[in-house]
């Protein structure tokens, strides 16, 4: 055994280099004739049964929008329910000839199950589930005093995801639909003070990779992996470590840094125009992907350019970070934040 081993480490990296060589050109040519043909026969939405959680604001509530659009009918989730209420009415002005709300919390099973129940029961199928719902937490490891607190981001971005698809799989099955799963660009892009944020959208991606595996053409599924775009988060919204709801644009400021950050009805769009072309993968902006690269291919790099960004010394502290150093620069706000997500100072820069 250990005799095979020590020859498939001499000459699979050999074999491989060689292998990819010969192999990617006519492969990349394939999947570019399979986007060809997956653009002219993209699905048509009108009628399909569409699913979404954490439906109230962000990218749920412009998917919400997006659907409606194309003439989708909407069973529309979150917490927040006057808020679910306004984005069902206007989805319903948009396009959507049919909308029901369902108040819920996705971390807890029960409302899982009922969600994609009364789904069932008012529709009578679902075509597409859309596991958007999450929350996020910013904190320093060592600075959250009682562990079991962040329980909730992975209760409510893996768990909840995960309750959702269990109870809606069977009809999923029936109508051949497709699942869309939120991961994010930090499931490889591991920024500081977000450990259990990144390591919720990590766990995502693996898990609906296997899904893939295990489901075969029965069910699609689309994992989105966004970078920064318009949500609560670059709003300066977060749970902190003990639990406590914040708004703090600085720490935004830190976390975002000099990031361009896309607006959430494009990326809204780049997501469902994915999932009906049936891609695997879609990242929005789509230039996040070279991140990917660099991290597989120089990892320290990365290690080094997010310590460098996000923390300064021995302090380690927001106000000390690179980020918020140039994001105080007069008018860089206003080029690389959109106004939705700007203080009121900063609107007038």
């Amino acid at each position: 055994m250990e005799l095979i081993n020590d020859f498939l480490n001499l000459t699979a990296p050999f074999f491989t280099f060689f292998g990819l060589c010969f192999f990617l050109p006519p492969f990349y040519f394939f999947k570019f004739l399979q986007s060809i043909f997956s653009t002219i026969f993209s699905e048509n939405l009108h009628g399909k049964v569409v699913l979404i959680t954490g439906a109230s604001s962000g990218i749920g509530e412009r998917l919400a929008y997006e659907y409606a659009c194309r003439g989708a009918c909407l069973a529309l989730t979150a917490r927040r329910k006057n808020r679910l209420e306004e984005v069902a009415e206007i989805a319903r002005e948009v396009g959507s000839p049919n909308v029901i709300t369902v108040h819920a919390d996705v971390s807890k099973p029960d409302d899982c199950r009922r969600i994609v129940d009364d789904t069932i029961t008012h529709f009578g199928r679902l075509d597409h589930l859309v596991n958007n719902a999450g929350i996020t937490q910013i904190s320093m490891f060592e600075n959250v005093e009682d562990i079991t607190r962040t329980k909730a981001v992975l209760d409510t971005n893996f768990w909840g995801s995960v309750y959702t698809t269990r109870a809606a799989l069977p009809y999923l099955r029936q109508t051949n639909g497709k699942i869309v799963a939120m991961s994010s660009s930090a499931a490889w892009l591991t920024a500081p003070r977000m450990s259990f944020y990144n390591a919720s959208k990590a766990a995502l991606l693996s898990f609906f990779e296997t899904m893939r595996i295990e489901l075969g053409g029965d069910v699609h599924i689309t994992i989105v992996t966004p970078g920064y775009i318009e949500s609560e988060l670059t709003q300066g919204k977060y749970f902190s470590g003990e639990g406590e709801l914040i708004v703090n644009q600085d720490v935004r400021d830190v976390q975002i840094g000099p990031f361009p950050v896309a607006s959430a009805a494009g990326c809204a769009k780049s997501i469902v125009n994915g999932v009906c072309r049936k891609q695997r993968y879609v990242t929005e902006p789509s230039w996040f992907k070279v991140t990917y690269i660099w991290k597989v291919l120089c990892p320290e790099l990365i290690e080094w350019g997010c310590r460098l960004l996000y923390m300064t010394g021995s302090e380690m502290s927001e106000a000390n970070a690179l980020n918020k150093r140039i994001m105080d620069i007069p008018g860089v706000r206003s080029a690389l934040y959109p106004e939705s997500i700007r203080t009121p100072e900063i609107k007038s820069e």
